[in-house]
């Protein structure tokens, strides 16, 4: 509790400057190469103080997206970039290149979902832009669908802060814990589902490759 008043206590602080759009921004930003910036904790810890001033809602939304977006294309840039040398110690040996093949294989797979969804995961928004930049997947393909995650994360987020910022207007500790309670829960469904997606294509695919070699598939 005494973190929370902390953090809540130096946001109020800048409640009404400027400067606090400057933090928004710069901190969603930068998460997407400096996984332990707390982009998602300062959004809703604004949408918390802020409380149901829904223009200063959607100000936030958008620059908080606006920020998360440009933090990702210059994840991908930085991605891209190293790709040659990364790629060429990847494929180092007859298991380097294994790998590397499996890599391509599930960026050119799961590059929506990798875009959309890995946000919500600890480390995942510097894994997806350097992994769609280094391998290679389109710019005209990753810049619109990040646009896209970016927009629904931010908004996600300033929804959850809303909730925990109407429920405890006068105890924004409350209100935090109530919204990042309601983070968790977010999260671990998006994982429960991405695990149950994948054992679900696994099986799939391990039925076609059977299939494939003539053996008869029980349905």
């Amino acid at each position: 509790m005494e973190l929370l008043e902390y953090v809540t206590e130096l946001l109020e602080g800048t409640l009404g400057s400027p400067w606090l759009w400057v933090i928004v921004f710069l901190v969603s930003g930068l998460d997407a190469l400096l996984p332990f910036m707390p982009s998602e904790t300062t959004v809703i810890t604004v949408a918390v103080l802020i409380g149901t001033d829904f223009s200063l809602l959607a100000l936030l939304a958008l620059v908080a997206a606006l920020g998360a977006w440009l933090g990702d294309c210059l994840g991908y840039t930085v991605g891209a970039a190293a790709g040659p040398r990364a790629l060429a110690r990847l494929q180092r040996g007859p298991d380097g290149v294994r790998r590397y093949e499996w890599a391509k294989i599930q960026v050119r797979r799961n590059a929506v979902l990798l875009i959309l969804a890995a946000r919500y995961l600890p480390g995942g928004r510097v894994a997806s832009g350097l992994a769609n930049g280094s391998l290679g997947y389109p710019p005209r393909k990753f810049v619109p669908l990040d646009a896209l995650g970016a927009s629904i994360w931010a908004v996600y987020s300033v929804l959850i802060g809303l909730v925990g910022g109407a429920a405890f207007a006068d105890e924004p500790e409350k209100g935090l814990l109530l919204s990042f309670a309601l983070g968790l829960l977010l999260v671990a469904a998006i994982e429960v589902g991405r695990r149950v997606r994948v054992r679900i294509l696994t099986r799939r695919r391990a039925a076609a490759e059977t299939s494939d070699n003539g053996v008869r598939v029980e349905p």
